[in-house]
């Protein structure tokens, strides 16, 4: 599929250049296209090398976290829940220590500990598949609520944030939160009522209850105040609760006796190799997008479905932000490089830059993780799964533009 993309977009934008230069005698669109070869390509190397110390940073207090034991809290936390919503596993089974762990790495951005995690719990609920080449219904719920996981720390956006200069990076922490939870708990229950689980029991009410109501509860705070407030207290709550976790990995690391300085050391240097790993990809995507958008392929498109949006009486802002979100399901390094392009033609911190930043840290990439997991075990039938998942993607999506009206369509 990512291959498909990459080579489309150059393909369309060499014939959409070549109809410019014979139709209106456009002689300047493949000088265009050139230049944007060398620029885009400049330009991803100079993200990847300014992103090498605050990626450093992340993954060292990361790092601390994990070592500290946070990834343990959250799964004995998250264990009862759980149990309920696969009622198929027997209790103390591997797969629910698997899922839980997977569960609690994904919430910390661990994706190194998430993804192994993550194939080893597929392949411990294979063993309780009584059909080896379709997805049971474990599967199923476990692969959604994976695609459509809440990411207590998005470290990449704010990481790519402060590279494309926003004045605060973490400012769409509180509404990227809020989305997250929303395409999670959508996810959940679509594939609940496929599955007909019975999700009215006391722990699963108490743990989703009490969620719905934290998310629910901020929404309505903020919603009553107007934009400049607003932003300032959400920007507050934001550098509050991160600086926050820093300091509890800080004091569980020094509970538990474990040399934080070290663990941060390790993870940093994890952060400079991540750093370095994504340039080729940051090119290559770059690349075929700045090509795709000098041809005036992307503005066309855009262009169009803006009119029709507008034709209808509503705000078109959003638009700009929407490559974003159509290349999320196939592409995590495809959307990322349509929100780093989204920030550098329109600011990081204008409003499509923002909404951009909120869709990508929504849902995890559907397909990507479906062909991972389930092309791990085998399974080839993967019966609702694909529906479920785009169901969760979408509702992350519209709550993307909602929060981003939310908390910073008033100031745009």
């Amino acid at each position: 599929m990512l291959n498909a993309l990459w080579v489309g977009f150059f393909l369309v934008a060499f014939l959409i250049a070549l109809f410019k230069l014979v139709a209106f005698g456009d002689a300047a669109v493949f000088a265009a296209l050139v230049k944007a070869l060398f620029d885009s390509s400049r330009t991803a190397f100079e993200i990847a090398l300014g992103l090498t110390g605050v990626m450093a940073l992340w993954l060292g207090v990361m790092k601390v976290g994990e070592r500290a034991g946070m990834l343990d809290v959250l799964t004995r936390g998250l264990a009862p829940l759980f149990r309920r919503l696969f009622p198929d596993v027997p209790p103390n089974h591997p797969a629910l220590g698997a899922m839980t762990m997977n569960m609690g790495a994904n919430m910390l951005g661990l994706d190194n500990a998430a993804t192994p995690l993550g194939i080893k719990a597929m392949r411990e609920l294979q063993k309780l598949n009584p059909s080896s080449d379709t997805a049971s219904d474990a599967q199923i719920l476990f692969l959604v609520i994976n695609t459509a996981s809440v990411t207590l720390l998005p470290v990449t956006i704010f990481t790519f944030r402060a590279q494309l200069g926003a004045a605060d990076p973490t400012d769409v922490f509180v509404p990227l939160l809020i989305t997250t939870y929303v395409g999670t708990l959508t996810g959940l229950l679509v594939t609940g009522l496929f599955q007909r689980l019975h999700l009215w029991n006391r722990v699963t009410l108490a743990y989703l209850g009490g969620a719905t109501a934290l998310i629910g509860g901020l929404v309505a705070y903020f919603s009553h105040l107007d934009a400049a407030e607003m932003a300032r207290q959400s920007s507050i709550l934001s550098n509050v609760l991160l600086t926050g976790i820093i300091v509890l990995f800080l004091l569980m690391a020094a509970w538990r006796r474990v040399n934080a300085y070290e663990a941060f050391v390790e993870g940093a240097k994890e952060g400079f190799q991540t750093a370095v790993t994504i340039i080729p990809y940051l090119v290559a995507m770059l690349v075929a997008i700045g090509v795709f958008r000098a041809s005036g392929a992307l503005d066309l498109l855009m262009d169009g479905i803006r009119g029709a949006v507008q034709a209808m009486g509503f705000d078109a802002r959003w638009v700009d932000a929407l490559p974003t979100a159509l290349m999320k399901p196939f592409s995590g390094s495809g959307a990322r490089a349509m929100m780093i392009d989204t920030m550098q033609a329109h600011g990081a911190d204008s409003f499509a830059g923002r909404l951009a930043s909120i869709v990508q840290g929504s849902t995890e990439t559907t397909f990507y993780v479906l062909a991972v997991y389930f092309g791990a075990v085998g399974i080839k039938r993967v019966r609702h799964a694909v529906a479920c998942g785009l169901a969760a993607d979408l509702a992350g999506i519209l709550a993307a533009i909602a929060m981003a009206y939310l908390f910073f369509g008033q100031a745009a």
